[in-house]
C-alpha cells in the first residue's frame, strides 16, 4: 500500500509563552501543500518475514529507531501486536528535512494513517491524533492535512478557511540547516502580535503589513541569505513572502503563473506550486 506524505508552512507564527515542561506555546495557521511538483515523500508498506525500513533519495541521517515511521510502527505494533504485522517499509524522501515544513513529522503521521488502512484497525481522528501526539508536536496537523489554526504546542487545532489556490507559491529550501532547538533559545516569548483567526478576512494583499514570524528575526541575523532570499521574492512580485517554522525555508505567494528567479551563492532546491 502506498501513500504520499505532503508537506507544510506555517502563515504566521508567533511563540507565546515557555512552558514548565519545557515545550513552548505557540500560535500558528498550518497551511498544507498538495502532493504536486516534487512536493511530497513516497511511503510503502508490504507484507515481509521481519520488519525493515529501507530509505531511499535525500540522506536520512539518524538511528532506524530515531526515524518517526519507524516509532510510528513500533506505537501500532505495541498497541495491536496481533493486527499489524511484520513489514518491508519502503520511505524515499524528497522534502527537505530541517527545513520548518514538517516532512518528518507527515510521514511519522502518514504512517499512522496507512497502517490503521492496511491493517483494518479503524481508528478514528481523534485516537489518531492522540497517537500523532507522542510522535511530535506537529504530528497531529498531518492527520488533519487540511488549514488549521494551532495554539498549545501546536497540537490544539480548528479548521480555519484558508483557501491559496487563486495563487501560485514558490519554495526556496537552501542547503541551509537551522536548528529547532537552538532557534528557540533565541526566542523572548511575547503576545501575539496578530490574531491569526482573522486571517480568512484579511486580504492576501495585505499580510505582509499584519502576519510575521518570531523566528525570523534572529535567524536571520545567523543567516543573511534567507533574509536576502526574501527580499528577492518580494522585489519580483510576490505578495506575500516569508520563512516557514523555524527554516530554512522560505516562501512566496504570487499572483497566478508568477515566480521569481532567485539569485544566491547558496545551493538550494526550489519547488513551484501553480
Amino acid at each position: 500500500m502506498l501513500s504520499f506524505p505532503n508537506c507544510k508552512i506555517n502563515l504566521g507564527l508567533y511563540v507565546t509563552r515557555k512552558r514548565d515542561d519545557g515545550y513552548h506555546d505557540l500560535e500558528t495557521v498550518f497551511y498544507p501543500l498538495p502532493a504536486a511538483s516534487g512536493l511530497n515523500d513516497v511511503l510503502e508498506v508490504v507484507p515481509a518475514e521481519v520488519t525493515d525500513l529501507h530509505l531511499s533519495g535525500l540522506s536520512v541521517t539518524g538511528n532506524t529507531t530515531d526515524n518517526l515511521v519507524w516509532k510510528a510502527y513500533e506505537i501500532l505494533k505495541t498497541k495491536y501486536p496481533d493486527k499489524v504485522p511484520p513489514l518491508d517499509i519502503y520511505l524515499h524522501k524528497t522534502l527537505p528535512m530541517g527545513a520548518g515544513l514538517g516532512g518528518g513529522s507527515a510521514d511519522g503521521a502518514f504512517m499512522l494513517k496507512l497502517l490503521n488502512d492496511f491493517c483494518g484497525l479503524s481508528l478514528n481522528t481523534g485516537e489518531l491524533i492522540a497517537l500523532a501526539l507522542q510522535l511530535g508536536s506537529d504530528c497531529p496537523f498531518f492527520i488533519h492535512n487540511r488549514p488549521q489554526f494551532a495554539t498549545g504546542r501546536g497540537e490544539l487545532m480548528n479548521d480555519i478557511s484558508v483557501d491559496l489556490s487563486a495563487y501560485s507559491l514558490q519554495l526556496i529550501c537552501p542547503q541551509v540547516h537551522v536548528s529547532t532547538g537552538a532557534a528557540f533559545s533565541l526566542i523572548t516569548p511575547r503576545q501575539a502580535a496578530f490574531d491569526l483567526r482573522l486571517l480568512p478576512s484579511l486580504p492576501v494583499m495585505q499580510w505582509k503589513e499584519h502576519i510575521g514570524n518570531d523566528f525570523e528575526a534572529p535567524v536571520f541575523q545567523q543567516y543573511p541569505v534567507l533574509a536576502d532570499i526574501k527580499e528577492q521574492l518580494y522585489r519580483q512580485g510576490a505578495i506575500f513572502a516569508s520563512m516557514s517554522g523555524s527554516g530554512s525555508a522560505i516562501f512566496g505567494i504570487f499572483p497566478k503563473n508568477q515566480k521569481a528567479e532567485i539569485k544566491t551563492d547558496v545551493v538550494y532546491d526550489g519547488f513551484y506550486v501553480e
